[in-house]
């Protein structure tokens, strides 16, 4: 089905097991019944905004208007770095577990620079 093109950007199927499979998961075990209504929901928010930005910005009307909604996700994806921060502070997460989340944020964040990027030096609208 080629109606929905945000997925078949391997950066939207990229979010979407960054946010899943991985933090999703990670707060569900890590993180205290307490934050469930705080960080937690602000982490997932965050998370949910990177992978909802690539896909409504998708079908916009320029490239240049789709740049916009991935600078969008990008700055959610810096509220995660966030949130992850916060969360080492606490001791929700350990230094491993924070280090792999962050290589992961910054391998996402690549991504979306470099579509960002080719977007912009590349207009197809």
């Amino acid at each position: 089905m080629k109606k929905f093109r945000f997925r078949e950007f391997q950066v939207y199927r990229d979010s979407r097991k960054f946010s899943s499979k991985n933090l999703k998961s990670l707060t569900r075990i890590k993180f205290p019944k307490e934050e469930q209504f705080c960080l937690t929901s602000q982490l997932w928010r965050a998370l949910d905004s990177i992978i909802l930005n690539i896909a409504e910005g998708s079908d916009r009307g320029t490239d240049k208007d789709f740049a916009h909604f991935l600078n969008t996700s990008h700055t959610s994806l810096n509220e995660v770095v966030a949130c992850l921060d916060v969360a080492l502070d606490s001791k929700y997460l350990t230094e491993k577990e924070h280090d792999e989340c962050l290589k992961e944020s910054e391998l996402l964040g690549n991504q979306l620079t470099a579509f960002r990027k080719r977007l912009l030096d590349n207009p197809t609208k």
